[in-house]
Order: structure tokens, then sequence, then C-alpha cells
């Protein structure tokens, strides 16, 4: 993405009051643009259609279409840009549902605003953005989930090995293409192939995961 382009962000959130300190954080950076906001996930969802952002901050609990429906439904669309939830709720069972559906992140809303700032860049550069607290938990969940295995159990492949690490470096899928000269194509192919074979559902997972394991297993 070009420097001098400001990111384009949508919020979803059914609390006015939040929506308002939020949007005053984000028209602090030059680099941010709030493109729009929606109280609920069907507004939400439509929005997205339009406006087409390249981040959505996506709260979790709100009347109507909930969070973690919106997700679902933003995910099954064509739509290319981050969704990262920002909630107040630390729940294992709602982080991990997140990112069962594809979540590209998970924030809590009681961070500092300096903090939520610095997670929304993160984000928006393409990276993985997760509350520091949140790790221990994330690394929880999948040591009770069905255990991943190994690289070398599941038989990776160079490039792929050399993508894992990349993923778990926090780089997006057009970043590691632009590191390896290859297409974005291509390397959306190793990802899916890669965590087939790593027993893993998400890049998210597999980022946190590595972190944990090293690349090598």
């Amino acid at each position: 993405m070009s420097s001098e382009q400001p990111i384009s962000i949508l919020i979803i959130d059914d609390h006015p009051l939040f929506r308002k300190g939020l949007a005053d954080l984000i028209g602090m950076d030059p680099g941010l643009n709030l493109v729009g906001e929606a109280s609920s996930g069907e507004e939400g969802l439509a929005l997205a259609k339009v406006l087409r952002p390249e981040l959505i901050l996506l709260d979790l609990n709100m009347k109507g279409l909930g969070g973690l429906d919106t997700l679902k439904a933003l995910k099954q669309t064509d739509l290319e840009g981050y969704v990262v939830m920002l909630t107040v709720s630390n729940s294992e069972s709602d982080v991990t549902a997140a990112l069962r559906l594809g979540a590209d992140g998970y924030l809590l809303k009681d961070m500092e605003p300096e903090q939520v700032l610095e997670q929304i860049q993160v984000a928006a550069s393409g990276r993985l953005a997760i509350t520091d607290s949140l790790t221990e938990l994330l690394a929880r969940a999948l040591r009770d989930d069905a255990k991943p295995k190994s690289p070398n159990e599941a038989g990776l492949t160079r490039r792929e090995l050399q993508i894992l690490g990349l993923i778990a470096e926090g780089m997006s899928n057009k970043q590691i293409a632009r590191e390896l000269d290859i297409a974005e194509g291509t390397i959306k192919v190793h990802v899916k192939n890669l965590l087939k074979k790593l027993n893993l559902r998400t890049r998210l997972e597999a980022a946190v995961w590595c972190t944990r394991n090293g690349p090598g297993g």
C-alpha cells in the first residue's frame, strides 16, 4: 500500500460513545482514514460491500446480527480487507471462535488509547494484531485443541517453511509476496496448503503456534 494513501477503516459497533471515541482516535493519525461507521452488523455488512475498506474494526456483542455472525458473513464475501475484533470480551471461547472464523486480529476495548491506535496501525499494515494479554490464552487454546503436527512431521516444503516463518513475523500475504518476489495468489495457495498440513485453521493460529514452537517444530 502506498504510504501517501491513508488506510481506509470502517467501524462496526452499536455503542455511539465508543464509536465517537474511536473515530476521534483514528482522526489523530494522518495515515488512517475513517470512511464509515455502522451501528449494527447488518448495516456494517452493507457498508463494507459499498465502501470496501482496507480494515474493519468489529464489535463482538451487538444486538441483531452479532459480531461473530457478521464476521462470518464478511469472510464469505469477496472483500479483501482485514477484519479485527475490538471488544470487551476476553473469554477464551469468544477469542477462539473469532479466530476459527478467520478474524485477522483480536483487541480488547480496555487497552490504553495509545495501544489501541498502535494496534490499529499494526492491523492496517497487514500484520496480526493481538492484545498482549491474550497471547497466552491463545497458546493454551491451541494446546487444548488437536495437537498440530510439527513442520517436519507435516512434511512442509522448503518454501512452505519459509512462508510459515514470515507469517510468524506478522507479514501479510502481500508483504510475503513482495519479500519472496512471487505472486500473491501463489502465496495464498502455499498458506492454504501449510495450514492443512499443520492441522491449523487460520494464519493467526499459525503465527501464535509458530512463535511458541519455532518454524522447525
